[in-house]
């Protein structure tokens, strides 16, 4: 296959994918040289970005993709506004940031660093398939232990892990002051995911507490790690076509 024709090919699984493609994956459909992919990948990225065009192809979630040009995206949005993922809340964020940077993790150590209770915000995060369970930690009671998926990195633009920001880049983001409880709120904490984590019971209710957390949680987790266990090397769907800020 010449490189023209070669090339031709590659743009045309790029569109139809969707998803990044990984090198590999290229490889195997148009059984054309690793090397040779890799040098007409770059070809094309160059070229598009050349272009200025209403489309780009760029290097994300370790493959690449075909994406909408950022400087299209406020009519994209218009166009697919009934399908655009909802935001990401407050406590997912903290709770994904947690994650992503302490990997793997268990619920009971993002709960030490939280200081609530995060059932629901992992439950949210495993739907949308922006983390997934990795397996379970050697200590007694063998809890689930947690890690980021290819949608995370989607999710962010993030070519990799590496991308991430620096916890010195972190350490220079000025955090303004969380604000004081008001009279009363003390006894009180509110999870903005819709769970209550009341800081006045005693050490006995909350460790029964967090005995039938767990229990609760072997069983609902137990679905979702056989699915993404069986779909280990599928990206999900997006729906848009376009890189998430």
């Amino acid at each position: 296959m010449e490189d023209r024709e070669a090339r031709s090919v590659i743009e045309s699984l790029l569109f139809i994918s969707g998803e990044p493609m990984t090198i590999d994956s290229l490889k195997k459909i148009t059984e054309i040289d690793k090397k040779k992919i890799d040098t007409l990948v770059k070809e094309l990225i160059s070229d598009y970005s050349l272009r200025n065009s209403g489309l780009l192809i760029i290097e994300v979630a370790e493959g690449v993709q075909m994406v909408t040009n950022p400087a299209s995206s406020p009519y994209v949005k218009k166009l697919i506004s009934t399908a655009v993922p909802t935001k990401l809340s407050q406590p997912s964020i903290e709770t994904l940031a947690i994650i992503a940077y302490k990997q793997p993790i268990i619920k009971a150590e993002i709960e030490a660093i939280r200081g609530v209770n995060s059932d629901g915000v992992v439950k949210t995060l495993l739907e949308r398939r922006l983390i997934r369970i990795l397996g379970r930690k050697e200590v007694p009671g063998r809890p689930l232990m947690y890690g980021t998926t290819k949608e995370f990195l989607q999710y962010f633009g993030l070519k990799d892990l590496t991308e991430l920001p620096t916890l010195k880049e972190l350490s220079d983001v000025e955090i303004p002051d969380i604000p004081e409880l008001l009279e009363g709120e003390e006894g009180e904490v509110q999870d903005q995911e819709g769970i209550n984590t009341d800081t006045s019971e005693s050490d006995e209710d909350q460790a029964s507490d967090d005995t039938n957390s767990e229990i609760h949680a072997d069983k609902e987790y137990a679905e979702v790690e056989e699915s993404q266990v069986t779909d280990k090397d599928e990206s999900g769907q997006s729906p848009d076509k376009q890189n998430q800020p």
